[in-house]
């Protein structure tokens, strides 16, 4: 595995059922599962998946023209069976506005393909989910 392959971060227990995470350039985020109001787990997975695609989407579209309205959502149901914890079908919802004229004119017509081609390529934590992809787990 390559250097610029490699994606980490590390988390740090700061109180009960409260974490904190860090990645490699020093950012930080909070996590917490006590009912706090910061973000769960879940819901982390569930922003980093709409936050994946809002960014290949941005890429794709607003060459073309600055969006009026960007608004990404992911939503998916807990489900406790016997296959474990896990989550059901995700679904993504996309709603991005643009200004009337010509450029937002190309941006809309690219908006269908650029949502297809994060779902289908480009997200990497989307196709992540989607994909099998073994998590294996190690005691230091």
């Amino acid at each position: 595995m390559t250097a610029d392959a490699l994606r980490s971060v590390s988390l740090t227990r700061t109180g009960p059922a409260t974490f904190e995470a860090v990645n490699e350039r020093g950012g930080r985020l909070t996590m917490s599962s006590a009912g706090t109001e910061d973000f769960t787990p879940v819901e982390l997975l569930l922003a980093a998946v709409a936050g994946c695609s809002g960014v290949d989407v941005d890429a794709l579209t607003s060459r073309l023209a600055e969006p009026m309205t960007f608004r990404i959502s992911a939503e998916a149901e807990k489900l406790r069976d016997a296959d474990g914890n896990h989550l059901g079908p995700l679904t993504v919802t996309v709603e991005v506005t643009f200004p009337d004229g010509e450029p937002g004119d190309a941006a809309r017509h690219r908006l269908p393909d650029a949502v297809a081609r994060s779902r289908d390529r480009l997200c990497t934590v989307s196709r992540t989910v989607q994909l099998p992809t073994p998590v294996d787990y190690r005691l230091a």
